[in-house]
């Protein structure tokens, strides 16, 4: 009978056997979680020391955003490129050693 396997934040993980899971407890490795009746519902693994403070999200693998919806004030929104050297520049988007290659990539973006 598989059961199911999470880590520490609860994600799952994959689907283990009772035996492993029993030895995962028994190493001091998870948390077995058990019914009324003993049968062992699922497995839990301990935070180790290696493991992150906070869960992945998704934002820690697609990095910085650099595009925002800004609200116009008549209600509408728009999208505004953030620049890339940090601040709050609408006229110097780029470092002046990226900017070629920074208005070609947004040249290629424009639709015709």
């Amino acid at each position: 009978m598989a059961i199911p396997l999470y880590t520490f934040d609860f994600a799952l993980l994959d689907f283990i056997g009772r035996r492993h899971a029993l030895r995962l407890e028994r190493d001091g490795m998870a948390k077995v979680v058990r019914h009324k009746k003993g049968t062992i519902n699922r497995v839990v693994l301990y935070r180790r020391a290696s493991d992150p403070r906070r869960p992945t999200t998704v934002r820690d693998y697609q990095g910085q955003a650099y595009s925002f919806e800004q609200a116009l004030d008549d209600g509408h929104g728009c999208w505004k490129l953030r620049p890339l050297q940090g601040g709050n520049s609408d006229s110097t988007l780029a470092p002046p050693e990226l900017r070629p290659i920074f208005m070609a990539v947004v040249l290629d973006c424009l639709a015709v």
